[in-house]
Formats: structure tokens, sequence, C-alpha cells
């Protein structure tokens, strides 16, 4: 009973004050990774991984994914709750009061003031994750060697994939969802790991 009270309150925090979409939860998560041990780095570039390539909110797809693996069925089920539940109050009670708020300069002012700092969410996130996926600080750290600092292969797959989606002319239009699925036909092929 207290990892599901507990897992409700963590997502409750993230989906509360993560301001941008889903990635601005991952600051959220690596805290969680911190504080509760339920997953490594390493499982979070992979729920990342995961959770971009399924339907879904990134957000509500990871807060099921760590629910699950920590709580099963109803694990997944609480931790969604929890992320949710603070939009669904604050939509609440802003549309009771949507008429007297649609025109007034000060909820105008502070939604550009988020503006700002959900970018900055998303921005850091999106940096430890190329930090995660590209960087083995620990591997370096234990042997000292600078070529075990970069991992290669991922490094070799992103400008790979950077060339076909920004260079290629052929492939540049194609939908996103055709280099999601050739980067997972690649990961299982050559055997990446998260981390």
């Amino acid at each position: 009973m207290m990892l599901y009270l507990q897992l409700f309150y963590e997502f409750f925090k993230a989906g509360l004050f993560a301001v941008g979409g889903g990635m601005a939860t991952l600051p959220f998560l690596y805290n969680i990774s911190d504080k509760a041990g339920w997953f490594t780095y390493g499982q979070l570039a992979d729920m990342i991984a995961i959770s971009e390539s399924t339907p879904g909110p990134i957000g509500v797809n990871m807060a099921t994914y760590v629910g699950f693996t920590t709580g099963g069925i109803p694990g997944a089920v609480i931790a969604t709750l929890g992320l949710i539940t603070p939009s669904i109050i604050i939509i609440l009670i802003i549309a009771g009061f949507l008429k007297a708020f649609k025109d007034s300069k000060y909820v105008q002012n502070a939604f550009y003031g988020l503006r700002p700092a959900s970018t900055g969410l998303i921005a850091a996130a999106g940096l430890s994750v190329v930090a995660l996926v590209l960087f083995r600080k620990e591997l370096y750290e234990a042997t000292g060697n600078l070529l075990d600092l970069i991992n290669l292969q991922n490094a070799a797959l992103m400008a790979v994939l950077y060339f076909f989606t920004a260079r290629f002319k052929k492939t540049k239009g194609l939908h996103p969802v055709a280099f999601i699925a050739a980067s997972a036909v690649i990961g299982i092929l050559f055997r990446f790991a998260g981390v």
C-alpha cells in the first residue's frame, strides 16, 4: 500500500510541475530514480525510447511503465492517475472561470512567462538524454581510457539518422514514424543497449 501511495505522490508532483509536455517530466523522473531507485538512468533511456515510439503522451506512457515495473497493473494505474490528476484539477478550475480569465492580461502574461520555463525544462531533458546516450562516464572513470567516454555505436547511429533526416533529399520528407521504425530495427539487429 505504501508503494502505491508513493507512486501516486511522486507522479502527482511531476504532473503538477512539469509544464510543457511529456519531455518536461524527465527532470522529475531523474529525481524519482535518485530518490526511490525504481529504475536506473539506462532504464530511463529505454523508457524514453519506448514511450516516444508508442501511441499516447510520453509522460503518461512513462508513468504507466514505471508504475507497472514497480507495482504491476495497480501500480501502472496509480502512477498514471497520479500524473494526470493535477491536469484534471487545474482544467476543471480554469473551466469554471474561463470567461473571466479569457481576456485577462495577467493570465496572458502568466502564460507568456511560462514559455521560457517550459522551453528550459524541455531543453534540459533533451540535453540529459543526449548525454546519457552518447557518453559513458562510469566506464571512462573505471578505465581512464578517453575512447571509453563516447559511445561510438550510438554516436554513429545519431550521425546516420541526422544525415537521412536533415541532409539526404530522398528521405528528408519521410514521416518520423519511418525513422522510429528503422531505428528500432537497427537497435534489434545490432543489439544496441540503453546505456
